[in-house]
């Protein structure tokens, strides 16, 4: 089977209830769910919380959540790879073997279920470890500048400084949306974005990291740019 994990931990010192806080007045996890279900890809889709307030409310947004995530793994410092991984070890043993896992981030409120559905079909058809969303960097990396400690300015790539940007290689960043990959490749911990593994391109315009209260004010208004 194939399934969808939205990790969605209750607690958030930046951004208080942050999976669940109102983004363009809908609990911001409900977009994810919502995707999730509109790409057609799920035999599940499954929320993995420490919190019976999201529990609750994801199961009324028809998401499943068949396990209260244990205590050992809802921290600031997991990683989202042992939360995928415990909850595809569940779903084998109680429901039946999953062979696809999908991880939407539960503040993605940019996802569109075509980029899931493309994710999918690449993965399998490229016989792929992973596909995960990417987007371009606005700017040439090679060009970026440090600050150091007396204030002043050093290029990363000092050998690029007479290059055009024309004649830079474009470079690519997670866009923190969705991450497809074979059982095998999440039980195994296989990294995600080396290897045989396949990005997905979303336009720039699509993509915003919510972290903080002006990252959360940005992207609401990029997002009713974007649908109004």
């Amino acid at each position: 089977m194939n399934i969808c994990i939205i990790p969605a931990r209750g607690g958030s010192k930046r951004i208080p209830k942050k999976n669940i806080r109102l983004f363009c007045g809908t609990p911001i996890i409900k977009w994810s769910i919502d995707a999730a279900f509109n790409s057609k890809c799920f035999d599940k889709v499954i929320v993995s919380t420490d919190s019976e307030e999201i529990s609750n409310l994801s199961k009324s947004y028809g998401a499943e959540v068949p396990f209260i995530r244990p205590k050992n793994i809802p921290d600031d410092f997991t990683p989202t790879v042992p939360v995928i991984n415990h909850a595809i070890n569940f779903i084998n043993q109680k429901y039946g073997l999953v062979k696809y896992a999908c991880c939407i981030y539960a503040t993605a409120p940019f996802i569109e279920s075509k980029y899931i559905k493309i994710g999918f079909d690449k993965l399998v058809n490229e016989k792929a470890n992973f596909s995960f969303s990417a987007t371009s960097f606005p700017f040439p990396i090679q060009r970026a500048i440090m600050i150091d400690s007396n204030n002043r300015s050093k290029m990363f790539f000092p050998e690029e400084f007479n290059s055009r940007s024309q004649d830079l290689k474009s470079a690519f960043h997670d866009a923190g949306q969705f991450y497809w990959g074979k059982t095998a490749s999440w039980l195994n911990n296989k990294s995600i974005f080396e290897d045989n593994s396949l990005p997905i391109i979303i336009p720039r315009h699509k993509v915003q990291d919510i972290d903080t209260f002006e990252d959360w004010e940005r992207a609401e208004i990029m997002f009713k740019a974007i649908h109004d």
